[in-house]
Formats: C-alpha cells, structure tokens, sequence
C-alpha cells in the first residue's frame, strides 16, 4: 500500500526539482524529505532518486510514479472537495499568497473578515510576487494567490486555474515636490521621458511591464534605481533621485516632499485571485473569495476617494 504522505512528497520533489525545494513547499526539513523518500523506495522495491552533482534527479521509475502520484493527489483533493461540499462548512486550513502591496493592503480586512464569519477556519498567509504565486497554486503549495496585471499588458493564467477579478488599482506617479509636473491634475508615463525612474527590481513583472509600457511611446527608460519596496522607492523620490509608479493599494504614508498626481486612466492595474480549478467546490475557498472581493471593494473605493 503506497503512504500518502509520501507520494506527495514525491510529487514536491518533481514540482520543485530538489530536495530543498521540495522542503520549503512541503514546509518541512530537507531530512524529513530524504528519509520520506527512503521509506517510498523501499515500498516500491526500486530506486526513485540519483545523485545529480551536489543534487538529485529522478530515476525512470521516480518519474513514472512521480506522474501517477500528482493524479492521485489531484483525486485526493476533488475528493477532500466534494466532502467539504456535501458537508458545507467551512473549516480546515486554506493558504493564501498575496504580492506585497496587496497583502498589505487586501490581506488584513480578508483575515478579520474570515475570522468573523468563520472562526474554525484557519488561514495562513505569504508574500509571493504574480508569476511565483501562480506557481506555487499549480504546485499546491497555496490555495489561493492574489496577483496582477495592466490594462495594457496582460498575465498569462494557465489552463485549470480559475479566476475571479478583486479590483483595479488607478496608479499615481510619485515625483519630488520641486517637480515641474507636481501641480498638474494629471500626466502620462510619456511626460516623463527625460526623467530618471526608481523601478521594481528587474525580471518582476511590474519592471516589464514599464519597460514595455515606455518603450511602447517610442521611449528609452532611464532607469537610476530599483527596489522592490514601495516605501524604498518613495524615499528615493523625496531624496529628489526619480521618480516612480506608485499604486494606491496598500500605499500607506507617502513622505512630505513628495507629490502624487494621477495617471490617465488608460493606465489600470487589475487585481485577480487565482485557485486551482479541482478545488473549486471547497467552501473554504468560496468562503475566502468572497472575503477577498469585500476587501477589494473597499480598498477601490478608497483609492477613488483618494
């Protein structure tokens, strides 16, 4: 009879490709995951795993069972589904992944809100950026990922994820308060072309999506300096070294020597929550949905108020 647990560690380990990787997901010791698999190889009577360098790859048999445990598992959680369903309570554990600035800004609302309405509900929460929390629902390692995209450049979801839309998030652009644009009631991304910009780091999807945005108005961004924190950057703005995109979720103060001044609207950034489609019929996921789209609704009209 093959352990559960253990296939699911197997199965971590083809997702995540080594055994720290497969560690972190399960979140356990890099040991409890060796001494899982020694136990799945003596089981099945042939080794799963070799030595790769200072790593390990599957076998050809890791591989063939490592394909029938993800389908095992996925009937394991339909299954777990349709329990929660026909029992309709909400209970158990759901994880939920947010990029920064949303878990900062939907994140808190969304727990007290759930923890009202459904207190034997136990949720827990990381940050992940767009791209690696809808990695992480296709591995398993959350339920849920709140992510991101722009009006003009979209966040490809892969096939058997299912979305729902929590807000649009109306970004302003920060700049020193001596700025010639600081007065103004609005201005495009093109008004700054001759402008040095503080920007996410590279290879986030916000990075490229002004990189492509500025390119796309015939612009070579000048990029003086990245962060990821949105506090990060806007210190550097009142320091007078650029200016930045700076969205209204989950902004929190912004320093007194700088100005804020709306882009126009044909800039948006769309909020989304992602889960895997199998689990579609767990309430606890209805459950934190709904929790997210009131969250949504409050901070979007608090970002139109503001």
């Amino acid at each position: 009879m093959l352990n559960l647990e253990r296939l699911r560690t197997l199965d971590a380990l083809a997702r995540h490709g080594s055994v720290s990787g497969a560690a972190g997901g399960l979140h356990v010791t890099t040991s409890a995951v060796s001494q899982q698999m020694a136990k799945l190889e003596r089981e099945v009577g042939q080794r799963l795993l070799a030595r790769n360098g200072r790593g390990v790859r599957l076998t050809d048999a890791g591989r063939l069972l490592a394909d029938h445990a993800a389908r095992i598992l996925s009937q394991v959680e339909l299954a777990q589904s349709d329990i929660e369903a026909q029992r309709g309570e909400v209970v158990g554990e759901v994880r939920i992944a947010a990029f920064p600035t949303a878990a900062r800004g939907l994140l808190p609302a969304t727990l007290t809100g759930l923890r009202a309405d459904h207190p034997e509900l136990k949720v827990r929460t990381t940050e992940l950026e767009p791209e690696h929390g809808i990695l992480a629902v296709l591995r398993g390692d959350v339920d849920l990922a709140v992510v991101l995209d722009w009006s003009n450049k979209r966040l490809p979801v892969p096939g058997g994820l299912t979305k729902a839309e929590l807000l649009d998030d109306a970004p302003d652009i920060a700049m020193p308060a001596g700025h010639p644009f600081a007065d103004r009631a609005e201005v495009a991304l093109a008004d700054f072309a001759e402008d040095e910009w503080v920007s996410w780091p590279e290879g986030e999807f916000c990075y490229e999506w002004l990189m492509f945005t500025l390119r796309s108005e015939g612009i070579e961004p000048r990029i003086a300096h990245l962060a990821g924190e949105h506090h990060t950057q806007l210190a550097l703005v009142d320091a007078g070294f650029g200016v930045c995109v700076a969205p209204r979720l989950g902004r929190g103060p912004v320093p007194d020597g700088v100005r804020l001044v709306p882009v126009r609207q044909t800039v948006r950034r769309h909020i989304h929550v992602v889960w895997r489609a199998d689990a579609d019929r767990r309430p606890s996921i209805r459950a934190a949905v709904e929790a997210l789209r009131r969250a949504g609704r409050a901070a979007e009209a608090a970002g139109e108020r503001h």
